[in-house]
């Protein structure tokens, strides 16, 4: 089984990039952030006519995020109150989770709030949501032993994780209060699929737009999959595509994608 994420800032703009890579890449099921859509304008037919059965929860300009799957998926729910139902509605209005089974293996597909700066009103809903997301995922592991959560997390974990000529002093995406809320995520019984095959350095997902970022590597690895025990050790390899990145007007991210 391959699975592959990719925040595509916009499918419909980056429809014919992703459908391009879909059928150069056989992937089991690809889950996409930044859809940017609302459902009844969702490029359906465009994965259908490749065989795929979309699973799409969007909204209008912002935020939005699908699964692309070759099988059809069960069990699919969209948001953190499908599971949590006592949980405020308010942390849905974003458009954000979205998960499914597929050959008994749960995938979580998500897009991590950017938090915008560091002590502003998004940045303390991003550490909001993360202990959300703790919950949520405390939740789905009463009863689904093979997770395996993937997305945009904006966050990079460790400072290998950035190019070390980017200054990261009070930077979006690097703070230890944004870091603590992933390890606290994680220790539930998550690990980095990435690092399990290369533990170098100079790997990346994301390039900003702005300063040749992406011709000078100046790059953030913020895009992750992390699997619970049983798939971790089933886990063959998982890898970054930068081609993608390479064509004109491409999405900021790379996709990545973890076989079993």
């Amino acid at each position: 089984m391959k699975i592959a994420t990719w925040n595509v800032n916009s499918v419909r703009t980056r429809l014919e990039q992703v459908i391009n890579w879909l059928n150069e890449n056989s992937v089991d099921v690809l889950c996409l952030q930044e859809t940017k859509v609302i459902d009844q304008d969702f490029p359906v037919n465009a994965f259908e006519n490749l065989g795929y059965h979309p699973y799409i929860y969007g909204q209008k300009s912002y935020n939005g995020v699908a699964l692309i799957s070759r099988q059809p998926l069960t069990d699919v729910s969209m948001g953190f109150c499908a599971v949590l139902p006592d949980l405020e509605p308010f942390w849905d209005d974003q458009k954000r989770v979205i998960s499914g089974v597929i050959e008994g293996v749960r995938i979580v597909n998500l897009y991590v709030p950017n938090g915008s700066e560091i002590g502003s009103e998004k940045y303390e809903y991003k550490l909001g949501w993360l202990k959300v997301l703790r919950e949520y995922l405390q939740k789905l592991r009463l009863s689904n032993s093979a997770i395996s959560m993937c997305g945009d997390f904006n966050i990079a974990p460790e400072d290998i994780d950035i190019n070390d000529k980017v200054k990261i002093a009070n930077h979006i995406m690097a703070s230890d209060a944004e870091r603590q809320g992933l390890k606290d995520v994680l220790d539930l019984g998550f690990a980095d699929a990435f690092r399990k095959f290369n533990q170098e350095g100079g790997n990346y997902s994301w390039w900003d737009y702005r300063t040749a970022a992406f011709k000078r590597n100046l790059g953030w690895r913020i895009d992750h999959h992390y699997l619970t025990p049983s798939l971790y050790e089933r886990a063959q390899s998982c890898i970054i595509d930068v081609t993608p990145r390479k064509l004109e007007k491409p999405s900021d991210h790379a996709p990545v994608v973890v076989e079993f």
